[in-house]
């Protein structure tokens, strides 16, 4: 039975445009018990560069050490990613499924092994057939077209109630640059590196090692600023591929000022597709963004935001919209960074509740209490020691996320 949509679902999937050099299509393979689609293919032309985050966790998947051993040529014709099973700790048998998928794509798009990317979500430790994602390449591949976004989107999807998709333009030297971007994530949401699974494509010429830099830098101001429970998942992979086809001349150094606009909407397209993953958390009701500033780095900020994110007690005071600004001065003080108590203030919904460690004279908590009652929360914090500053962001944690993932192999 399909989960209900998530309340903070933007209202509609937006319209992506057609990128050259870029098709995609989406299908069922049967991964799925529900028959809804579970593999999404693209073909992208001769010549496209590839770049990409992948997962730090010690327990990475299959595809993703594949991905790995092929983000190091920087080059790409295909991506191949199903859905409704992970191809984790799956051991040899998950080894033979990734090489007979990547030997039929290659085979199919004509091209190396090593450009072909590969990528998996859903249960753990479960193997497919070595030739069952392979044998449906074929057949998939007569419905590749420029405009199947939303059933591409649709095809990554696991707990997700909605897809998940994003489009921006820019201009290099005067022309126009166009990028659209796909995720999927919900529950396993604590990326390192990454998220869950992202995929972006543009028409810009740039080359791969500067569109690694853009790439890992955009990467760690959004979806890794992102949690819905803490966990980091085994699958994270986010990539990006440029096709060139543009008309631009090409770039090579990730300094080059002419990549100014294409850098601002690369992080501003991350951003929005990590915001809509956590708009997805599983049995959120919640949005929540955490601002931190004053602390002793950026790095401190980030991890001070997530510490507080991640509290069971902070998320569930929001589900319960209770203004209990305590448990934030908890996890301030357990993040294992800098602190000083006696500096700390807390702000929610833009009203001051402490200051220098104390609460503010005269405090009245209406306004604050009515502010979470809505969807949107907002939770300032400022450590007053230094100049890091960082924003995070999350969702309340309700009864509805142990339904989900009790209910999850089931």
């Amino acid at each position: 039975m399909p989960l209900p949509i998530s309340p903070l679902a933007p209202a509609r999937f937006p319209d992506l445009p057609p990128i050259a050099g870029v098709r995609v299509a989406g299908a069922a393979c049967g991964l799925k018990r529900n028959g809804s689609h579970d593999l999404f293919l693209a073909a992208l032309d001769p010549g496209t560069a590839a770049a990409g985050v992948l997962t730090r966790s010690l327990c990475s998947s299959a595809p993703v050490d594949w991905c790995r051993h092929a983000l190091a040529r920087g080059r790409a014709r295909a991506v191949v990613v199903n859905s409704g099973n992970a191809n984790a700790f799956t051991g040899k048998a998950g080894d033979t499924t990734v090489e007979r998928t990547i030997a039929g794509a290659a085979e199919l798009f004509d091209c190396a092994a090593e450009e072909v990317y590969i990528a998996s979500t859903g249960v753990i430790g479960v193997p497919v057939p070595p030739d069952h994602i392979a044998g449906k390449l074929p057949a998939l591949s007569k419905s590749l077209a420029a405009g199947s976004w939303p059933d591409a989107a649709a095809a990554i999807m696991t707990t997700d109630t909605f897809p998940k998709g994003a489009t921006r333009t820019c201009t290099i030297d005067g022309v126009r640059v166009t990028l659209n971007g796909i995720a999927k994530g919900s529950g396993m949401i604590a990326p390192d590196m990454a998220t869950m699974l992202s995929f972006i494509f543009t028409d810009a010429a740039i080359a791969a090692p500067a569109l690694q830099k853009l790439m890992s830098a955009a990467t760690d101001r959004s979806f890794n600023a992102i949690t819905v429970d803490g966990d980091t998942s085994t699958s994270d992979t986010a990539l990006i591929f440029a096709t060139g086809r543009a008309g631009h001349e090409p770039i090579a150094d990730h300094r080059d000022r002419r990549l100014g606009g294409f850098r601002k909407v690369l992080e501003d397209l991350l951003v929005d597709l990590a915001q809509q993953i956590v708009r997805d958390g599983e049995g959120a009701r919640k949005f929540v963004s955490i601002t931190v500033t004053g602390a002793a780095s950026a790095r401190a900020a980030r991890r001070i935001g997530l510490t507080i994110g991640n509290s069971p007690l902070v998320k569930t005071a929001i589900a319960g919209e209770d203004a209990n600004w305590g448990r934030i001065v908890m996890a301030v003080g357990k993040a294992g960074e800098k602190a000083d108590r006696d500096k700390l203030s807390i702000a929610i919904g833009g009203v001051t509740i402490t200051e220098n460690g104390q609460i503010v004279p005269g405090y009245d908590e209406t306004p604050v209490a009515a502010h979470m009652k809505g969807q949107d929360i907002d939770i300032q914090v400022d450590l007053g020691i230094g100049r890091g500053r960082a924003t995070v962001w999350t969702c309340d944690l309700t009864h509805g996320y142990i339904d989900i993932n009790a209910d999850y192999r089931s």
